[in-house]
């Protein structure tokens, strides 16, 4: 069970969502769809360190990202900056999620 301040807030995302997608399509005249999946491919990470070593000597080597995992973290990122955004600001959740998609 999940304890935060947006608890069980499905159709609150549904709709932040929704109005992202109108406002997109508005903007570009594209396919939001199409938007959102050039977005997510174009911000997730395409490589990343990880700890190598034992006894004490440990460094940092680079390694390539599984797609899943670049997935992932691009549509954290996503929906983080637009969180980061619009908290205690004017503009709405949806608007700022439509400028970090575009």
């Amino acid at each position: 069970m999940r304890t935060s301040r947006n608890n069980g807030k499905k159709i609150l995302a549904n709709n932040i969502v929704r109005h992202a997608f109108e406002i997109i399509h508005l903007m570009t005249n594209e396919n939001p769809i199409q938007v959102l999946v050039t977005a997510i491919e174009n911000c997730g990470p395409r490589e990343d360190s990880t700890r190598i070593g034992s006894a004490g000597a440990a460094r940092r080597q680079a390694v390539d990202v599984a797609p899943l995992r670049r997935v992932n973290t691009s549509v954290f990122l996503i929906a983080k900056g637009a969180k980061d955004s619009s908290f205690r600001k004017v503009r709405t959740v949806a608007e700022c999620l439509a400028e970090e998609i575009i």
